[in-house]
């Protein structure tokens, strides 16, 4: 694919984007400042935004620098999301480096190297690398540490905080909301160390929560779990609704090796359940859980892995160490680290065991303390059990690192939440508009001819496989290929409420396209357009269905995206 410029420039971080953008500075208030009530419990901005995840970040950065100001919460203490509370490294397309995401979200990853180069001792090959790879590991041309992403973040934040442009209030979850005529008027948080509540009040609010928590206490239409066929028409669906069928969650956690020691953590209290369980599929998992094998997501054949935590190779196996190796230490000066350390965000330790969506407190936490048991188990199987080359067993040096997680439990902040509740959109991306396989069956066409729906209204663009995991319903993995392709705004839209917008996993996506939806850039994507559509919508005075609807406005609203480094559509092959 050939690289297509942007239209206008572009100069990250700054408010000046506005007036370039043709939005004027004055209008959008660009000195304005989050209002906090004397007793301190009220809090009031042009945008709320709940969950500091990808989308959630994306979308304060982009309303920041058109002059908004920003009130944002997140439920823990970290920012960044799947990449860093739930210890996700990023999951990207093979042209991220040149194109494929916003300028923003690839500036976003040159701060993670310049991160590393600043402040890590680095061979001086490492610190030369235009590309480093911190871990150098095979998921993802950038394997980091999770609390980098966070730190990265948060110096991204710093000036606007200084300004008090925006108030990020952590350990804050939302508990109610008001609403009146289809328009959210507030949101309650509650303080979850505290237990104190905080009222806010904004012109627009976001939904950038893992599992679209706004949705259920705004009354914004969603649906859950899959769809039937007869509903959505697509190949790869099932034959009923299923609405608590979704994608397994994953509890990850961080170690590395210290060759002739033992840090063999105490036996999980659940150990003997999960070196027994075999989950109940169709088509079946191969064998028990935590060994090292399960069902291939091309063909669901049994398939062996394999595991050496000093990366010697392991035949044709995938060395799982490896794979979400978050710290090479052949790139920092010899005898610096003791060993690697990889994230363990593994097949053997999907939890499938149920589902968290529209439960209760009490079955949500049932559900992932039952999980970090899960990946306890998995660790203490690695240490006292997992088959050696010598003919041994257990690796007792692997050591789980607490510090890296940011946890007392040494398990990520956050479960790794694949599917979410999701909008009834205006529009809803459906298998047909992005499935290789059902795109070749409607246009005929095939090869470099074969493309995605062009979506008039595109927002964004992202690409990446539909890659289902094994979900609570019983589902195997569905995992099959799909071509690059757009973000519609439509999808963006929820049918009935008019200012609250999704920036997560929550737009308007089936269980299906979700698979595909649902990585890193793509939340940055979605998030990266939602921060620049409100601005949009203040100045031009209406609602954001009207931009869609009105050609001349969406040309307009499209136009000021690309002038701030957002592509639209995929390049010419």
């Amino acid at each position: 694919m050939k690289r297509r410029d942007f239209i206008g420039k572009v100069a990250l971080g700054t408010s000046s984007f506005a007036s370039m953008a043709g939005v004027p500075a004055a209008a959008l208030g660009i000195n304005r400042e989050v209002q906090v009530a004397e007793n301190g419990a009220v809090f009031e901005a042009d945008l709320v935004i709940a969950g500091a995840g990808l989308g959630g970040c994306a979308s304060a950065l982009a309303a920041l620098r058109n002059g908004l100001s920003v009130l944002m919460t997140e439920e823990t203490d970290w920012l960044g999301g799947q990449l860093s509370q739930q210890g996700v490294p990023p999951d990207e397309h093979q042209w991220i480096e040149t194109h494929g995401a916003p300028v923003l979200y690839r500036q976003f990853r040159e701060n993670i190297r310049e991160y590393y180069k600043r402040r890590y001792p680095l061979t001086p090959e490492a610190a030369a690398n235009e590309r480093l790879n911190p871990g150098n590991g095979s998921v993802s041309r950038l394997c980091h540490e999770p609390k980098v992403a966070h730190r990265v973040l948060e110096e991204m934040f710093a000036p606007y905080e200084s300004a008090r442009k925006i108030i990020i209030l952590k350990e804050h979850k939302v508990v109610s909301a008001k609403v009146s005529q289809n328009r959210v008027q507030e949101l309650i948080f509650k303080n979850t160390g505290t237990g104190s509540n905080i009222i806010t009040k904004g012109k627009y609010f976001v939904d950038a929560t893992e599992l679209g928590d706004l949705l259920p206490l705004t009354g914004t239409e969603y649906i859950t779990g899959s769809e039937s066929r007869s509903d959505t028409g697509e190949l790869h669906a099932g034959s009923i609704h299923r609405p608590d069928n979704n994608q397994a969650f994953t509890v990850c956690f961080a170690m590395d090796y210290v060759k002739g020691e033992d840090w063999t953590i105490a036996k999980p209290a659940d150990y003997a359940y999960w070196r027994n369980f075999t989950p109940k599929m169709d088509p079946p998992w191969a064998g028990k859980m935590l060994e090292l094998n399960y069902s291939n997501p091309r063909n669901l054949e049994p398939k062996e892995l394999g595991f050496h935590p000093e990366g010697i190779p392991t035949g044709d196996k995938l060395n799982l160490m490896l794979y979400r190796r978050i710290l090479d230490r052949q790139n920092f000066i010899p005898g610096f680290y003791q060993g690697d350390a990889t994230i363990v965000n593994w097949p053997q330790n999907d939890y499938v065991s149920g589902n968290i969506i529209d439960v209760s407190e009490a079955e949500f936490n049932r559900h992932v303390n039952a999980g970090k048991q899960q990946s306890l188990s998995m660790l203490y199987w690695l240490q006292t059990e997992a088959p050696r080359p010598d003919g041994g067993k257990g690796w007792p040096g692997l050591r789980l690192r607490h510090d890296l997680m940011g946890s007392s439990d040494g398990l990520a902040k956050y479960p790794y939440v694949r599917e979410s509740r999701r909008i009834k959109a205006l529009f809803t991306v459906l298998e047909e508009h992005v499935g290789a396989e059902q795109r070749a069956q409607i246009s005929g066409l095939s090869g470099e001819e074969l493309t995605a729906a062009d979506f008039y209204d595109s927002v964004g663009i992202g690409y990446y496989h539909i890659d289902l995991h094994p979900s609570s319903g019983g589902d195997n993995y569905i995992d099959f290929g799909s071509l690059p392709f757009q973000i519609p705004l439509g999808a963006l839209i929820p049918i009935k409420t008019e200012n609250l917008i999704p920036a997560n996993k929550n737009i308007g996506t089936t269980h299906i396209t979700n698979g595909c939806y649902r990585l890193h850039p793509v939340e940055w994507s979605i998030g990266e357009a939602v921060g620049m559509l409100v601005p949009f919508a203040l100045e031009k005075k209406v609602r954001p269905r009207v931009i869609r609807e009105d050609r001349s406005l969406l040309g307009e609203f499209q136009n000021f995206i690309r002038s701030q480094g957002i592509e639209t559509s995929w390049p010419e092959k």
